[in-house]
């Protein structure tokens, strides 16, 4: 069960590159996001499901991650990033000016880490500590995108 938390917290071992694991688990994020958009297309509720669920299953996934790395929010956890970036694009169109700029943003607030975002990581432990704090990072980055797209900006 170890073996499997890890590739599943590594995204597959996205997780295991040895620079910025974080950024490359937020682009490895890409084609799954345009997944959930294909998704939205046909039934927004399903996307909202799937990616409810899976943020459900990170959040046990991480802690057990953490458990077999030995270390609390190890750098070769990544499935956090994925639910983050899924969060910053779900029911937006997936066009490539959107999810670079989501990227961008993304990566942005997952480092600033806005309130609660920065709260969460500290304070609430575990593999929900570890992921929420994306999975509102995330949320902040639909929220801009959002306003560049009602502005015509994207």
């Amino acid at each position: 069960m170890a073996q499997l938390s890890k590739i599943l917290a590594s995204f597959f071992y996205v997780g295991y590159v040895p620079v910025a694991p974080g950024t490359f688990g937020s682009a490895a994020a890409i084609p799954l996001a345009i997944a959930f958009a294909r998704l939205a297309e046909y039934h927004w509720l399903a996307a909202v499901a799937a990616f409810v669920l899976l943020t459900a299953a990170a959040c046990p996934i991480a802690g057990q991650a953490e458990a077999a790395f030995g270390q609390k929010d190890s750098g070769r956890i990544v499935i956090d990033e994925v639910a983050g970036y899924l969060a910053a694009t779900l029911l937006l169109p997936a066009s490539w000016s959107v999810l670079l700029a989501a990227f961008v943003l993304f990566r942005l607030f997952d480092v600033l880490k806005p309130f609660p975002a920065g709260w969460i990581d500290r304070e609430l432990g575990g593999g929900a500590g570890v992921v929420l704090d994306d999975v509102i990072a995330g949320f902040y980055t639909q929220a801009v995108l959002r306003l560049l797209l009602a502005l015509g900006l994207l």
